[in-house]
């Protein structure tokens, strides 16, 4: 196995450990859809502006709904293992970029959840309760990561859209990629791809991501001296 392989298959395997018996009873998948929920309706406050801004619309939905939302991913994670090395061949380093560290942010947005779901218990989320959970919690590298990674995707999808070529080799292969059974995996980057090039140009809104989730962290870290309120920025 290469090095990217074995690296894909560790992320599997954390996946296998969240899978165990213990997160799925139905009172803690019930606790932690209710988590995802809140934090999907949070994000969706913070970025309300890029929302209604045309050009930035389709690229927010893609972060709320493909990279973040509280719906599972297991149909894109059961393809892309599958469709591995065939597309390790097939396409280039930056949209494998993109596949390998939404992965990896969907693996590391879990465990921080389920830390969180373990803090709250099987409770109502507030933003008091949230908070207080998220301190103790109190994992900021991990937190960092997570922001990190968002940047990464949005970085690489913005190289992306600048070959005219892979949109072409995107919508050639949809109708194979379905039939092979690689349907959510395909679709995954088709609207990726289709989200990007619609926003040409998607450093504003990748700055404005990192700024707000870097002031949200720090209102949950210190309470007193940034409010929860409102962390969007006073630019876009």
């Amino acid at each position: 196995m290469t090095a990217a392989t074995d690296g894909f298959e560790a992320l599997l395997a954390r996946i296998r450990l969240l899978e165990s018996s213990p997160c799925q009873a139905a009172e803690y998948l019930a606790a932690l859809r209710e988590l995802r929920i809140w934090q999907s309706a949070r994000l969706a406050r913070t970025y309300q502006d890029f929302r209604a801004d045309p050009r930035y619309a389709q690229a927010v939905e893609f972060f709320l709904t493909d990279l973040y939302g509280p719906q599972e991913f297991t149909d894109r994670n059961q393809d892309l293992r599958r469709a591995w090395r065939r597309l390790r061949r097939a396409l280039p380093s930056a949209a494998m970029s993109v596949l390998g560290q939404a992965v990896e942010l969907e693996v590391l947005t879990l465990e921080l959840d389920h830390a969180m779901v373990r803090a709250l218990g099987a409770v109502r989320v507030t933003d008091a309760l949230y908070a207080g959970a998220y301190r103790t919690v109190d994992n900021r590298a991990a937190r960092l990561r997570q922001i990190d990674l968002i940047i990464g995707i949005g970085t690489d999808l913005d190289r992306i859209v600048s070959r005219a070529w892979l949109g072409a080799l995107l919508h050639a292969a949809h109708v194979p990629a379905h039939a092979a059974g690689f349907g959510e995996l395909q679709d995954f980057l088709e609207r990726g791809y289709a989200a990007f090039r619609r926003m040409r140009g998607a450093e504003g809104l990748l700055c404005a991501i990192r700024e707000r989730e870097a002031l949200f962290m720090q209102a949950m870290f210190e309470p007193a001296e940034h409010p929860l309120a409102d962390t969007r920025a006073r630019s876009a």
